[in-house]
């Protein structure tokens, strides 16, 4: 017998996502791939736990630490083993395998579409406009009957800018479908964070992460919060116990740590401006855009018109331990690098080797 006869047709056809560790597999180097906190973590201790006990299924103690700091009613929260899992489990509750659809408003992050094709849901990519923004005349023209989940990130990967808020309401307002928003980014903004308007809409899901400007990706917790009826099917579909207790802890230490975050959160974005500028005085880069998130997005002179000018520059920096993320097979993103803020050093150092190389 083969395998591969019992596993479903749209498993065999998927195409995963690929991470940035995927690319570049070490630990060592300067790593300005994965939008991570070069500056450090927010945890700094740990003290014996028990651990012979099954953590609370039902997140009670997440949920009321969450409501303390962002002043959330809990039982508008959910927890998930990083925001990649609520985006699956969203898919599950609300989308028929085979029959509904999913729009995705691209270039954006591509876990929501190899995440739509696990579970063999239909996507729809639509464009954004030229400059990254929600096109509702391009939505209204592929959005059918079927469309059940808009998938948006607000400020958006790998582009980095904020969607505009009024655009996401109306499209709240508009379409009888779940309009999800991930702020995995928005700390590294000043404003645009729709996290207030899920009591004014019940379609309307945040999906926010500690991975980002709490230095956590490594404990892979997020949350996301919607109304209570949208978080009672996720507490009905979700495995009994998936956020363990070590987790927990030391989501329960980082928050103590409040101004460290503010901290590494003006550090970076005080490097994010200082970056941008010094990328802009150098011939050869066509663009960097504006960004509210901890990574620029580049763009490349390209006299071929090819991705060859962004795609040399990405190896040779990689020949001197220098890993950024090359975006330009997304639409919109010919010739385009993704290069993820990282400490002072770490900057100082990419500045001095990409005007060696260019």
């Amino acid at each position: 017998m083969e395998i591969k006869d019992l596993v479903r047709k749209n498993i065999l056809n998927l195409k995963p996502y690929t991470s940035a560790r995927d690319i570049y597999e070490g630990e060592n180097g300067i790593l300005l791939d994965a939008n991570e906190n070069s500056w450090g973590s927010t945890f700094t201790s740990i003290e014996s736990l028990s651990l012979n006990r099954y953590p609370d299924p039902h997140q009670k103690d997440l949920r009321q630490l969450i409501e303390s700091v962002l002043s959330i009613p809990k039982e508008n929260l959910f927890f998930g083993v990083g925001s990649d899992e609520i985006i699956d489990l969203l898919i599950r509750v609300f989308c028929n395998p085979g029959k509904d659809k999913v729009l995705i408003p691209e270039p954006t992050y591509g876990m929501y579409k190899v995440a739509c094709d696990i579970n063999d849901v239909e996507t729809t990519e639509v464009l954004l406009t030229d400059k990254f923004q929600i096109d509702l005349n391009t939505i209204r023209e592929n959005y059918t009957s079927n469309t059940k989940i808009i998938f948006l990130c607000s400020p958006n990967n790998p582009t980095g800018n904020l969607l505009n808020k009024q655009d996401v309401i109306q499209l709240c307002n508009e379409f009888k479908s779940i309009i999800i928003v991930d702020e995995a980014y928005i700390d590294f903004a000043n404003d645009g964070s729709l996290i207030d308007e899920i009591k004014n809409y019940p379609n309307l899901v945040v999906l926010r992460t500690f991975s980002k400007a709490w230095g956590l990706a490594g404990i892979r917790l997020g949350y996301c919060t919607a109304n209570v009826e949208i978080i009672n099917l996720l507490f009905k579909v979700k495995a009994p116990y998936n956020i363990n207790s070590l987790t927990r802890y030391a989501l329960e230490i980082s928050l103590k740590n409040l101004k460290l975050k503010e901290k590494y959160v003006r550090g970076i974005i005080k490097e994010r401006e200082r970056l941008k500028n010094q990328l802009e005085s150098l011939p050869g880069i066509e663009t960097v855009y504006n960004s509210d998130a901890n990574f620029l997005l580049v763009k490349f002179a390209s006299p071929s018109g090819k991705n060859e000018e962004a795609r040399a520059v990405l190896a040779k920096l990689a020949e001197r331990n220098i890993i950024v993320r090359d975006r330009s097979s997304q639409p919109k993103l010919q010739n385009c690098l993704r290069i993820s803020i990282g400490n002072e050093e770490e900057n100082d150092l990419l500045w001095d080797t990409i005007k060696k190389i260019i």
